[in-house]
């Protein structure tokens, strides 16, 4: 039997529907890309699904990402997802190794004028949610009376060490940003849609990098947030080739220290970005997750038809 019921199952394919509508009736292409690859995501908080083919190794990806930057590299216009992404984790409440993902990105854009789209895809699901829009400072700082910005690596693990239940020491500042907010700042977080910007610079992954109104410096990304489930991540894309391989080739110094399994880098999507990324924002979005939202759901297999 499936694990969701046929009226969410009904209320999927109606949910499904509208978000296709919503992108054509802004006259964005829906793009179809592969869910295997050659190489993957190097991130250390991502792990990839590993598949053999005739003998090669291939990655079922964790997200249309690198694929859609060719694209628009190549000279695509606005463009979305809509299908499935592959993670190598836990299943839980929140979490399926299968799951459903809508991504887009805009030409022009920034992470402002993203999040501000995405505000009106919500609101046009929900014509009554509340949406809120606070920096990473300040709701670090509400919750910590640490600047995240400017704090040492040490005196996070020490605020860490003071407030949660840990044994490890050796750990980058974003990883102990990562801790502090998952386990403390997140469970603050206001009720409603609850967009987060402004990112630690330590924590930039894709997105750039700039200085933010208060001299601090920031990296040019956002998240969602809707009752305190992490729904979107978004960026405005970084486009400097060096800067990208830097941060992959660092990913990989991490994987090494943690004993982490190499994945290659993406060499293709480093000549895409060689050959020129147009400006643009992008984000991903959690559709498993939106839908829960939606229906007062608390636990994602009840959303999917086979989890």
């Amino acid at each position: 039997m499936p694990s969701a019921s046929l009226s969410l199952l009904k209320k999927r394919a109606q949910l499904l529907q509208q978000l296709r509508a919503f992108f054509y009736a802004r006259n964005i292409i829906e793009v179809d890309v592969p869910a295997l690859g050659r190489a993957s995501v190097t991130d250390i908080h991502l792990q990839s699904i590993k598949a053999t083919s005739q003998g090669q190794k291939l990655y079922l990806q964790t997200s249309p990402e690198f694929y859609m930057k060719r694209l628009l590299a190549a000279g695509m216009e606005s463009i979305f997802y809509l299908g499935k992404s592959y993670r190598d984790e836990e299943i839980g409440t929140l979490h399926l190794r299968e799951f459903t993902l809508l991504e887009w990105y805009r030409h022009g854009f920034d992470e402002h004028q993203l999040m501000q789209e995405l505000a009106e895809l919500f609101q046009y699901l929900n014509d009554n949610i509340k949406i809120q829009k606070l920096s990473y400072k300040e709701v670090f700082l509400k919750a910590t009376q640490i600047n995240p910005h400017l704090a040492t690596e040490e005196q996070l693990r020490t605020f860490a060490k003071s407030c949660l239940d840990i044994t490890w020491c050796d750990e980058e500042k974003s990883i102990w940003l990562d801790l502090i907010f998952t386990h403390l700042v997140e469970p603050m977080l206001p009720k409603g849609i609850c967009f987060i910007y402004n990112y630690p610079s330590c924590q930039s992954a894709l997105a750039r990098t700039s200085i933010d109104d208060e001299g601090d410096p920031v990296a040019r990304r956002f998240e969602a947030y809707w009752d305190g489930i992490e729904l979107a991540n978004g960026y405005w894309e970084l486009k400097d080739v060096e800067e990208q391989r830097t941060r992959f080739e660092h990913d990989l110094q991490m994987r090494k220290k943690k004993a982490l399994e190499a994945v290659p880098i993406d060499e293709e999507l480093l000549a895409a970005l060689a050959e020129g990324l147009p400006d643009c924002a992008g984000v991903a979005l959690g559709v498993d997750r939106l839908l829960m939202c939606l229906t007062g759901e608390t636990n994602i297999k009840n959303v999917v038809p086979f989890s």
